[in-house]
């Protein structure tokens, strides 16, 4: 009976732990997480938790930021490799990041077209949106990811001067940000990566937010500097969009427009928020296509 009791208790005593182990986020096999910083990220914030995925498949309380590179299949012809690379940013509104309806499934699409793909796993939640429009930390942790990439482009098959981003919901606001705020690191230069251009080669904003910030005015977010130099973008939303109105888009839209940058949007009547890329009868879906091709026009792949 005495040896019964011990086994039940084991039992309840390490389940939780096994049950709590499966709620962290890891890449698929053969994939390993690329810490971003040597040591403490900059302007670190003191972790709410554990890193956990919850119930909405959303993951938490983000405090050590990480890559992961997702490489074209080149094992039957190296002709595969496009030499083009992504980094994916998740979305979830600077509290969550959305890592597979918009990080992993996004990665096996770009790879399937010879695209090698960078999940971006940024630091969430932040104490407050800087300055009540976007995370800094996040910021800093996409700056440091693009130097890291282009820095490792020999070892990784990928053309330098070919390297773009992609992000979703807040996401999107974050590859609009450093598609304008690249001169210069939002931190202390750490080593010689914070050295190499951080600056994105394109964009490509999907139902991104944190862009239209007054819905008294059509102004553009303050913390985005549009020039000349602002890479060529490609920018979709729906106008059912409840979470970011199709205003966020439009309104960046039009500032590039005004600088000159080579811009292409796309606006749909229905699909709403947070598609990613799963099917649907609905036009939108269709929008990975519509990447591919331009990505062809402005001489990427």
């Amino acid at each position: 009976m005495r040896l019964i009791y011990l086994a039940t208790l084991c039992t309840l005593v390490t389940l939780p732990c096994t049950t709590a182990a499966a709620k962290t986020w890891e890449p698929s096999p053969g994939h390993v997480q690329i810490p971003l910083w040597p040591g403490v990220a900059p302007d670190a914030l003191p972790p709410k938790g554990p890193e956990f995925i919850s119930k909405t498949e959303g993951l938490n309380n983000v405090s050590k930021p990480t890559i992961t590179v997702y490489s074209p299949d080149t094992s039957t012809n190296n002709k595969n490799n496009t030499g083009v690379a992504v980094v994916v940013i998740p979305g979830g509104g600077y509290k969550i990041l959305a890592m597979d309806l918009e990080g992993t499934e996004i990665c096996d699409w770009l790879t399937s077209k010879g695209i090698t793909a960078v999940l971006l796993k940024y630091r969430v939640p932040s104490a407050k949106l800087y300055p009540a429009r976007g995370s800094i930390q996040a910021l800093e942790d996409l700056q440091r990811a693009m130097g890291l990439v282009r820095s490792r482009a020999a070892e990784w098959h990928i053309d330098p001067d070919k390297i773009g981003v992609l992000g979703f919901s807040a996401g999107g606001h974050l590859a609009a940000w450093i598609s304008n705020s690249y001169e210069k690191r939002a931190y202390k230069p750490v080593d010689a990566i914070d050295k190499v251009s951080c600056r994105p080669d394109f964009a490509v904003p999907i139902y991104p937010g944190h862009l239209w910030i007054d819905r008294n005015k059509f102004e553009l977010n303050s913390d985005i500097h549009v020039t000349n130099k602002t890479p060529p973008t490609f920018l979709l939303q729906n106008e059912d969009d409840h979470v970011d109105p199709v205003e966020h888009s439009l309104v960046y839209y039009r500032a590039l427009k005004a600088a000159g940058v080579p811009v292409e949007m796309h606006l749909y009547a229905q699909g709403g928020h947070a598609f990613g890329l799963r099917p649907s009868k609905l036009p939108v879906s269709k929008w990975p296509q519509l990447v591919e091709t331009w990505l062809k026009t402005i001489g990427m792949i």
